[in-house]
């Protein structure tokens, strides 16, 4: 008797929600995968809906040194957008190019082939096993983060922007990807004030990033604060959201990220 009582408390503790988890979740449950040798994690929110209604799904990806949970706290799109699935995926400990050298916080890669690419495959082990368990609207796949998760972010654009309907990198550039970038719809958010990734390099990331998209004139965003739409004759128009902070992502922004991606 003592066994089994044993057993089902172990059980308990090491239970993973997925297939056959609860149908709604009214906060991210947290899962498992193994990505090669690597033992992965994140925090995933689903809808009721998500097994019987194709369902859009939001990847959202801290910054270096951040967490999951913090990720979840800060943003908070699940609650935003409670129709969506939404996954908070958490780094491994990643050399940083601004900070942190030696690797000692989490992080993602910042360029194809770094890492052995083992952040791409795991976005790619993610979203297979949510296909599997979900029915995903493949129209409506998002992606967004902040600092190195807006790298991230850029980084898949570049490799993987075929899945993609609309991005949204805060305090990132991405230079480096420039030439595999496909028109896309995309958000960039930056503050004036930013003494970590230069406001100045971001400035020039957008109009690249505006070129590539064939971007018009800018004007006011639905009045947006802080936000000037430059739309495209090829319905890849960029949203700029420039605040007046450093390297920070305004409490007001995470709603403005979950308009953007309704419109696309």
């Amino acid at each position: 008797m003592k066994n089994t009582i044993f057993c089902i408390w172990v059980a308990s503790i090491l239970f993973v929600p997925g297939r056959g988890a609860s149908a709604a979740e009214t906060e991210p449950v947290r899962r498992e995968w193994t990505v090669e040798s690597d033992a992965r994690e994140g925090l995933v929110y689903v809808p009721a809906r998500a097994r019987n209604e194709p369902t859009p799904i939001v990847f959202a990806f801290h910054g270096h040194g951040g967490t999951m949970r913090n990720a979840a706290r800060s943003f908070g799109y699940h609650k935003l957008w409670p129709e969506a699935i939404v996954v908070y995926m958490q780094g491994l400990n990643t050399p940083g190019r601004l900070t942190d050298p030696e690797g000692k916080r989490p992080g993602w890669q910042p360029e194809a082939g770094d890492q052995g690419d083992r952040d791409l495959k795991f976005f790619d082990a993610v979203l297979a096993s949510l296909k599997q368990d979900y029915k995903i609207d493949e129209k409506r796949i998002y992606a967004t983060g902040h600092s190195n998760g807006g790298g991230f972010t850029y980084l898949l654009w570049a490799t993987r922007g075929d899945r993609f309907a609309a991005l949204a990198p805060s305090s990132a550039v991405g230079a480096k990807q420039l030439s595999q970038f496909k028109p896309k719809p995309v958000l960039h958010i930056a503050g004036e004030s930013d003494r970590l990734v230069k406001f100045e390099w971001q400035q020039r990331m957008v109009e690249a990033v505006r070129k590539v998209n064939e971007c018009e004139a800018g004007r006011a965003w639905d009045e947006q604060k802080w936000c000037t739409l430059y739309p495209s004759p090829r319905g890849t128009p960029v949203v700029t959201c420039i605040h007046p902070g450093g390297h920070n992502f305004p409490s007001e922004l995470p709603a403005v990220v979950v308009k953007f991606f309704k419109e696309h």
